[in-house]
């Protein structure tokens, strides 16, 4: 009968086959389920996807020991505990863990050691009725990607910033996806500066609508929802313009991580980002400008207004001072006593008032 002691590798041995199996072990032993933050992981050999699940110590055990391709893999909305594992394992700088974990950066690009750290800011356009009765027309989300010489770890916060579109796309591409990890994140990048172009038509649609409507002959538009629309366009803003620096440096050769067959892809993306600020500069304008129409236009109205009260008060200051000095009742008043004295009166209130009618309505105050 064999001892404890020559048992013990065997049981080592059986224990870590268990574990490698059940890749669900894993977070059943951090109490945390599999799926609830980790989207996918997977392990890419020249282009192409080895089949089976996989944690994310055992994916990166399998790459380096084949020497060769590289780990994705997607996290939603992870916390301290569910990133701490991956962070430990691939060699995350705890600041950019941090930034990952807790989101509301500004775009940027930074680089600790040899890894890349990236984030970039997603947006959706919110379907509404009619934009001048909306109240929100761009949701944000967030996208970081940790990016190493043999993986890519990309954390997303947001419910429409979703990379599943760009896995398969990318699936169906292995020549693309054998570029290594920097073309996951080219694709990442590609993917979410095609959605600012998107919205960016959105948008535009809907301030043509507001510009409509603006200088239309009897608008009565308010300001206060185009200033609504600036703001969503601050928001756009804030997403688009810090992002111009840190994908021209992608473009530029900032990192060795970044092969030079990548380079020229990031420059394809760095130029419809570059169209993209610009846009995004030219609806700020724009809407500066349909505020001040607006202002002027109600400047304008309210002037109006006042010249059409002023034409009644000299209208009706007529009457009033005929009536006015008839009323005083003096004793020594020959027109009291006339026979004709008071139709006269009548008519000249009329014929003055008609004469201050007509030349109010020929100069354009009534």
């Amino acid at each position: 009968m064999p001892s404890l002691s020559q048992l013990r590798p065997t049981l080592r041995s059986a224990g870590r086959r268990d574990r490698r199996a059940t890749p669900a072990s894993v977070a059943n032993r951090l109490r945390v389920p599999l799926s609830a933050y980790v989207v996918d992981c997977a392990v890419y050999v020249d282009g192409e996807r080895l089949p089976g699940r996989w944690t994310h110590d055992e994916a990166i055990a399998e790459v380096r020991e084949r020497g060769e391709g590289f780990v994705w893999i997607g996290l939603h909305e992870p916390d301290d505990t569910q990133i701490s594992g991956v962070a430990e394992t691939y060699g995350l700088h705890e600041l950019a863990v941090e930034d990952a974990v807790h989101a509301h950066n500004r775009p940027k690009l930074e680089r600790y050691d040899d890894t890349l750290f990236m984030v970039l800011k997603t947006v959706r356009y919110v379907g509404h009725a009619d934009p001048t009765t909306a109240n929100e027309i761009v949701e944000t989300g967030e996208v970081m990607a940790f990016l190493g010489r043999d993986f890519v770890v990309t954390v997303r916060h947001g419910r429409h910033s979703g990379l599943r579109e760009v896995r398969r796309r990318l699936e169906d591409d292995p020549e693309q996806l054998a570029l290594g990890p920097a073309a996951v994140l080219h694709a990442i990048a590609d993917h979410i500066v095609d959605s600012y172009i998107e919205v960016c038509r959105q948008i535009e649609d809907d301030i043509d609508a507001v510009e409509a409507e603006v200088f239309s002959p009897r608008s009565t538009m308010n300001p206060e929802q185009i200033y609504v629309m600036k703001r969503e366009i601050l928001d756009l803003r804030r997403c688009v313009m810090p992002l111009v620096g840190p994908m021209r440096k992608l473009s530029e050769g900032y990192s060795a991580l970044v092969p030079h067959d990548v380079r020229s892809y990031f420059r394809d993306v760095d130029d419809h980002l570059g169209g993209v600020a610009e846009q995004v500069a030219g609806f700020n304008e724009l809407l500066t400008t349909l505020v001040d129409a607006v202002l002027a236009k109600i400047s304008m109205r309210q002037n109006n207004d006042m010249r059409k009260i002023t034409a009644y008060a000299g209208l009706i200051s007529v009457p009033t001072m005929i009536a006015g000095v008839y009323g005083m009742n003096f004793d020594y008043m020959p027109e009291l006593h006339w026979k004709y004295g008071y139709p006269m009166v009548l008519l000249g209130i009329v014929l003055i008032c008609g004469a201050l009618y007509r030349n109010f309505r020929r100069n354009g105050w009534l």
